[in-house]
Formats: C-alpha cells, structure tokens, sequence
C-alpha cells in the first residue's frame, strides 16, 4: 500500500504549525510584556532583613560593615557572629566606609563581606556568660573554619587570637560580638595581603 505524497507532507506541515503558533505566542508575550513575578515581596521570602540600626540599643552601634554583615542572614534564626570593628575592617581589610561603598568598588566589598561573613558566624548562640575564665570552645563557622572561643579575665571574648571589644550584643534572635579583628582563614588573608602589595606597587 503506497501513501499520497500528501500525507507524507502533514508532519512537516504539522510542525511548522507549531514552530508558527509558538514564535506567534512568543511575540504577543514580548508586546505585552507582562510584569515579572517578584519572590522577594512575597510572604515566601525566606530572608527578611531587619534595619540593625534600629534593633541595637543606643550607643551600641557596630559600624556600616558589621550592620550589612548582619542584614545579610535571616532574623529569624539563631546564629552568633563575631562582626569586625569599623577599625578592624580599615586596618586589617583596607575597607573605609566612604571608599569602599562608592558604586565601582560596591561588588568587591560585598563579596569580601560575603566571605569574611562566612568565617565568623556560628549557627547557635554563644554567649560570654556561658563560657567561664579561661574555659575553651571550639566550633565550626559557616565555612568549615574552626573557632578557638574562649573567656580572658576582662570577660572579654577570644576568637582564634582576636580579641572583642563588645559582647552580647542582641539582634533578634542572633548574639553579635564586636572583634578588635577580623577573624579569616589564612588563604584569604593571603589573598588580601597580596591584593594590598599591588595596590601599594601601583
């Protein structure tokens, strides 16, 4: 049995049928241009930023850095984090507020943030007053970095050498502790040492 030659052309027409009636749906769609849908407004937003500024207490301020450090983890759980100093950031890091924030270095800092962010959160709470003089935790940050913790007699903090400057402080559900250094492992401090010998040589 032979078939027509007309029928050997309906799936070739059958298909560019389709390919017409699918660039035809493409297009009304791009005319329209319908409104994207938007995640972040939704009640499903799983990260809601708190404004730190106004959840410290007066005189508590932790800096620019340490309060977008801050914003970037959800409110609502409990985490410890041991944020650097304003000065901590400028010596140790190079980051100034009014330098590091302007439009061209805006991706830098915050990818720096982002990583030093990662060394320096534990996801519990860690208060001073759970720990006694001289006593010594250890735990892992969100990166894996082990975090040497411990109390000196000034009831001040010891994380892997650096020493606070505040503690206990509360944001929410999250314990702040204010460091007179930023806690990072040795990798990036290279990285960021070597990146400060080639802005000196330029």
């Amino acid at each position: 049995m032979r078939l027509s030659r007309g029928g050997s052309k309906s799936p070739i027409a059958f298909i560019a049928v389709i390919v017409s009636v699918s660039c035809f749906f493409v297009l009304i769609l791009s005319v329209l241009r319908l409104p994207d849908v938007s995640v972040t407004g939704g009640s499903n937003n799983l990260f809601k930023h708190k404004k730190v500024g106004k959840s410290l207490k007066n005189g508590d301020r932790i800096g620019k850095f340490g309060e977008m450090m801050i914003e970037m983890l959800p409110g609502d759980l409990s985490f410890t984090i041991f944020v650097p100093s304003e000065l901590a950031f400028e010596r140790d890091l190079r980051l100034r507020v009014n330098d590091s924030l302007a439009e061209e270095k805006a991706n830098d800092t915050d990818a720096i943030l982002t990583r030093v962010l990662s060394f320096t959160v534990v996801p519990w709470k860690i208060l001073s007053e759970s720990l006694s003089y001289g006593e010594e935790i250890t735990c892992d940050s969100l990166s894996g970095l082990k975090l040497y913790v411990s109390k000196d007699a000034d009831k001040m903090l010891l994380v892997n050498g650096v020493r606070s400057s505040r503690v206990d402080l509360r944001i929410g559900e999250m314990i702040v502790h204010v460091m007179d250094g930023v806690i990072m492992e040795a990798e990036f401090e290279q990285s960021v040492q070597s990146d400060d010998g080639d802005e000196d040589e330029d």
